[in-house]
């Protein structure tokens, strides 16, 4: 694989791979960890965060780092330049992750709406553990099209996909950010 965006490395969170992303996530996660640590006035977040993109950009040589081999690296950092109450506050905080619903939906197989909810639920708290709180969907009306096995849409597909939209709305209470892109059926 290789990292086309300023060459930067593909990032792995949990069993997902991100390779399209900015850095404000990683911007979000030092001003938490600042205020954790009580230093909400630390003037240098966002030439620390720059120092991390232009890291990941020219001298990081690998194509794939894991989101907490990341965070070890930030943390060393901030201990070299004497922040060691911030590193020790920063929690891991990954750059938005990108589901596809159809993908999901094909492994689950034609008219197993349940492995298909379970697999959902199951790849959204595992992503949540992996410092994830931002989450894309993408194929949402393919999916229903895979599950209900139907390539015309029809009443069950409607019903379909009233129920992943509001199982998708439940979760998104959990402090998750989740969205749909590309649902243009209403």
């Amino acid at each position: 694989m290789i990292a086309l965006i300023g060459n930067r490395p593909i990032i792995q969170v949990g069993r997902h791979q991100v390779h399209d992303y900015d850095t404000r996530w990683l911007g979000d996660a030092l001003q938490r960890a600042a205020r954790a640590a009580e230093r909400e006035d630390f003037p240098f977040l966002d030439e620390i965060r720059r120092g991390v993109e232009e890291y990941l950009e020219t001298k990081c040589s690998l194509e794939l780092l894991s989101i907490d081999a990341l965070y070890q690296r930030v943390r060393k950092m901030l201990e070299k330049i004497g922040c060691q109450h911030i590193a020790e506050k920063l929690e891991p905080l990954a750059p938005p992750v990108t589901i596809s619903l159809e993908q999901a939906a094909r492994e689950a197989g034609n008219g197993f709406e349940l492995a298909f909810f379970t697999h959902l639920r199951d790849e959204i708290a595992h992503l949540g553990e992996a410092g994830a709180e931002e989450v894309r969907f993408t194929g949402l009306l393919e999916s229903v099209q895979v599950l209900s096995g139907s390539s015309d849409w029809n009443a069950n597909c409607d019903r379909l996909l009233t129920e992943i939209r509001a199982f998708l709305h439940r979760h998104d209470r959990v402090r998750r950010r989740l969205h749909v892109e590309s649902d243009r059926k209403d």
